[in-house]
């Protein structure tokens, strides 16, 4: 494991540097995403008054834990930056996220947000979307059959994720995660229409066209990747 995927403390202390008082904030899932929560709770602490909202219930107890005001997205409206991690980040800063189950509420906030921040270490970093080999999927369990084989007929291999338990993962929304095998996603914008237009699929892990930047952690040093 790199030095980044162990310790993604100096991406989230650079990502506080895009956090401004009196901000409502989209709180992402993950470990980077949880470091700068953690982050901000010590800037929360000290002072900076901004709002947050949570795109999972972990990430809410732990902003809770760290007394960071919460609101909900209702109440929010539209929302200033959301800072997230990804599973994938390929050179025109589009992203696969999802394998820490919350990609449909994460999808959500982006889309409330005026920008989105994601925070990765370089081992995240790929030619192309799909290179890491899996693409999560969240289905509505009386839809799953139905997008197995339409997912399988895309040329994807689609399996439900399961718990180490044993029992099916069931996201914050209630539903499943079917993570679809892959070799790699050529024409992603057209691969997140095609999927997300079968009967009973919520979601996809495929954010395209909707980061403005990337903090990248390589060791101890940070780079920021924007949009051009």
């Amino acid at each position: 494991m790199s030095a980044s995927a162990e310790a993604p403390e100096a991406s989230a202390a650079a990502a506080l540097r895009f956090v401004q008082a009196g901000q409502t904030l989209g709180l992402g899932t993950g470990r980077a995403a949880e470091a700068f929560v953690r982050a901000l709770g010590q800037r929360v602490s000290e002072g900076l008054e901004i709002r947050g909202v949570p795109t999972s219930e972990k990430t809410e107890a732990l902003a809770r834990e760290l007394k960071i005001p919460l609101v909900t997205l209702a109440e929010a409206g539209q929302l200033d930056v959301t800072f997230d991690g990804a599973d994938e980040v390929d050179p025109h800063l589009n992203v696969i996220k999802g394998y820490g189950g919350a990609l449909v509420r994460e999808k959500v906030v982006a889309a409330s947000s005026h920008r989105l921040i994601i925070l990765i270490g370089e081992e995240k970093l790929v030619d192309q979307l799909g290179d890491r080999g899996k693409l999560p999927v969240e289905v509505i369990g009386f839809g799953e059959a139905l997008a197995e084989r339409r997912l399988q007929a895309l040329g994807f291999k689609p399996t439900r994720r399961m718990n180490q338990n044993g029992e099916p993962f069931i996201t914050d929304n209630g539903h499943y995660i079917l993570d679809c095998g892959t070799t790699g996603i050529p024409h992603a914008a057209d691969t997140e229409q095609e999927i997300r237009s079968i009967p009973g699929v919520l979601g996809t892990g495929l954010f395209i066209e909707m980061t403005d930047a990337v903090i990248v952690q390589r060791g101890l040093e940070v780079e920021v990747l924007e949009k051009d």
